[in-house]
């Protein structure tokens, strides 16, 4: 008997997940009447549940929703080509539940697709910020615990925050982080801009995670130096995991020099050594743009993403989706950045607990974004 290679499991959808799901299709996304509706996820609990929730929540407005099912995708896999070829019918809403990633896309990272002066290497990325055409959010990783819990939230306050947090970003020139793990961090943001994951996926370019709740920007590349403690979470290439011994990574012009502790910084270096490999391995089978292995190893230390936790409703879980949402927290990414010009395999998030964030405009002025994990009254 030729057994199956996924077995479904039964799709329940509990009161508070239908309100959580109704909560995300009107009104982080305001789905409307007639608009397609891509819904991308794993035959496997919870992701199948909320997925099927989501379906039934665009229906009853009259949107039309379409649900496909793949096998998990971990950092380093491809999406389906089915999956790739829906996105053709440019859908004007995305949404992937993933159990851990969409999947790349192996036409788009080997050939990138070309969108005026920007390259984009997944098909979704073209839609959603080079035409705009798409909105869009992304859930690696969740639970229908933590999606009931976190997505029905006050989203006005929250867009306010974010905004907040995000015009003080967009005017600073450098960035100093310290912790009492031990971080003491510090990058230049020259030509960055903020993002805001406020919620408000309601528009054509729009999009972020749901539990939504941060505000994140990339450093200046080549710019990130001293030393990051990783003592909340972290994400490695197919699961993530809560830190029970600090992580210590020493920087030096914007890459991981040395990762040091116990299992879970092994675990994490072997995650890295990994991105290294296999960026030359794809590069050899055609994955990757003939040139570009070389980029995309060296990337794989890249200090890609500096982020600020803003959802009151989010605690350290293990799951870093909502993880990095969490009050009292900063975060830093390795590997890949936001400004499509560091390239790399991996986007490894790592969670600092009660930072001091502290940046400085272009004329000297110094602001307090949080101290000791608090947020500055301004800010609240």
């Amino acid at each position: 008997m030729i057994r199956p290679m996924y077995e479904f499991t039964k799709i329940t959808t509990p009161p508070a997940l239908h309100e959580a799901a109704r909560i995300a299709v009107e009104s982080s996304l305001k789905v409307k009447k007639n608009e397609q509706v891509l819904i991308i996820s794993n035959p496997v609990a919870d992701v199948a549940s909320i997925a099927a929730a989501l379906y039934e929540a665009a229906a009853r407005v009259g949107a039309k929703p379409v649900l496909i099912f793949q096998p998990k995708k971990n950092q380093f896999g491809f999406a389906e080509p089915a999956v790739i070829a829906a996105f053709s019918a440019t859908p004007e809403v995305v949404i992937s539940l993933s159990t851990e990633k969409l999947g790349k896309d192996s036409k788009g990272i080997a050939k990138p697709y070309q969108h005026g002066k920007s390259n984009y290497e997944h098909v979704f990325h073209l839609l959603m910020y080079g035409e705009k055409l798409t909105r869009s959010f992304w859930s690696p990783g969740v639970t229908i615990d933590s999606f009931c819990r976190t997505v029905p939230i006050d989203y006005p306050l929250l867009q306010k925050r974010c905004a907040k947090i995000k015009a003080v970003l967009d005017e600073a020139v450098e960035i100093n982080i310290r912790a009492p793990g031990g971080t003491d961090f510090r990058c230049t943001l020259k030509d960055r801009f903020a993002k805001a994951d406020d919620g408000d996926f309601s528009c054509g370019g729009k999009g972020g995670n749901l539990p939504a709740g941060e505000t994140f920007i990339s450093p200046e590349n080549g710019s990130a130096s001293g030393i990051i403690v990783f003592d909340g979470s972290i994400s490695l290439s197919s699961s993530d995991l809560i830190i029970r011994e600090p992580i210590s990574c020493t920087l030096e012009r914007g890459f991981v020099t040395d990762i040091n502790g116990g299992e879970e910084a092994a675990s994490l270096l072997k995650t890295v050594v990994e991105a290294e490999e296999n960026a030359r391995i794809f590069e050899r089978e055609g994955k990757i743009a003939s040139g570009l292995g070389d980029r995309y190893a060296r990337n794989a230390r890249n200090i890609g993403e500096i982020g600020i936790g803003l959802n009151p409703e989010a605690t350290i879980t293990g799951n870093m989706l909502e993880d990095e949402k969490a009050f009292h927290t900063c975060h830093f990414a390795i590997g890949h950045n936001y400004d499509e010009d560091a390239p790399a395999l991996i986007h490894l998030d790592g969670l600092v607990k009660d930072p001091t964030i502290i940046v400085r405009a272009k004329g000297g002025a110094e602001t307090v974004i949080e101290r000791d994990g608090e947020l500055e009254e301004r800010f609240l």
